[in-house]
């Protein structure tokens, strides 16, 4: 299965993509089964076309992979201003701290003691 995903990009970029995907949902697309090769292409062509997204415009392609963390390559242009890391075979995403965050506030949690477990607690014993 591969799936792109668009975000206010130029009519151009969906037009491409659903020439070779399905368009199951707005700015969702997917189809059950496509070549390397045709992925490589579509990807090519979006990268052509990067200079024209928006800054808060952006493309992403999922497929299956197994040589790839949890089993899924990912590629991005544009939004989310997001990094993937590779972490212990699983896909994280980081992005770093903007003022709209409350730096003070994050350090003091980080500096805080979590409660400990209460073992008999009894919503922790329904699972």
């Amino acid at each position: 299965m591969t799936i792109a995903i668009t975000r206010n990009v130029p009519d151009r970029f969906n037009g491409f993509i659903n020439s070779c995907m399905h368009e199951i949902a707005p700015g969702v697309y997917a189809v059950p089964k496509m070549k390397k090769s045709v992925r490589e292409r579509l990807w090519r062509v979006l990268l052509g076309w990067e200079e024209l997204i928006p800054e808060d415009g952006g493309v992403i392609l999922l497929w299956r992979s197994t040589n790839a963390p949890s089993g899924l390559s990912v590629r991005t242009l544009g939004w989310p201003k997001k990094e993937l890391i590779e972490y212990e075979g699983m896909w994280l995403t980081f992005r770093n701290l903007i003022k709209s965050h409350d730096s003070e506030e994050l350090e003091q949690l980080k500096k805080s003691e979590e409660p400990p477990f209460d073992v008999d607690d009894p919503l922790m014993n329904q699972f």
